[in-house]
């Protein structure tokens, strides 16, 4: 298996769709996380696209979010989804993807998911430790609500929701 990884552009949208499709279900775009990119278009440089030749089998997506509080608002780095067609998943397909779109972070916004926190703690550094007192436009399980911050301090308090700034 030889699996390279593009840009997200490089796919088709509707080839894009069918995979998440498959990965997560139709019902997908109720989730929460869905609520907290509305209206954001993906970041180009952090999007990757999975190929196994012409075949798209992954796909991951970075989206500019907010922490909205008193003080004002951060900028923040939502990941995902990271979707694997059922197919290949539990190959590394979607830890190359994370590596990958690790690579071209350098300095910019801290990174914020919601998954597995055995998983994406383990294998890529997130954690929920600042997350604990955030809320979302939506229902949550707040263990699986983690960030990534390069050791920069985040607001206590906060709602998630599309950046305005």
């Amino acid at each position: 298996m030889l699996i390279t990884l593009s840009p997200l552009a490089d796919a088709d949208p509707n080839a894009v769709e069918l995979l998440l499709d498959g990965a997560f279900g139709a019902d997908r775009r109720g989730r929460t996380a869905y609520k907290l990119r509305d209206g954001m278009c993906v970041i180009p440089d952090l999007s990757l696209a999975a190929w196994e030749d012409e075949r798209l089998v992954g796909a991951l997506q970075c989206w500019p979010i907010a922490l909205h509080h008193d003080a004002g608002e951060t900028p923040l780095i939502l990941v995902g989804p990271v979707a694997v067609d059922p197919a290949r998943q539990q190959q590394g397909i979607g830890r190359a993807m994370m590596r990958k779109m690790l690579t071209h972070i350098e300095d910019r916004e801290p990174l914020i998911l919601i998954g597995d926190p055995e998983y994406y703690g383990r294998h890529f550094g997130f954690i929920a430790d600042q997350t604990a007192n955030w809320d979302l436009p939506g229902p949550f399980e707040r263990r699986r609500l983690l960030a990534r911050t390069g050791g920069r301090d985040l607001p206590y308090r906060g709602m998630l929701g599309p950046r305005r700034g």
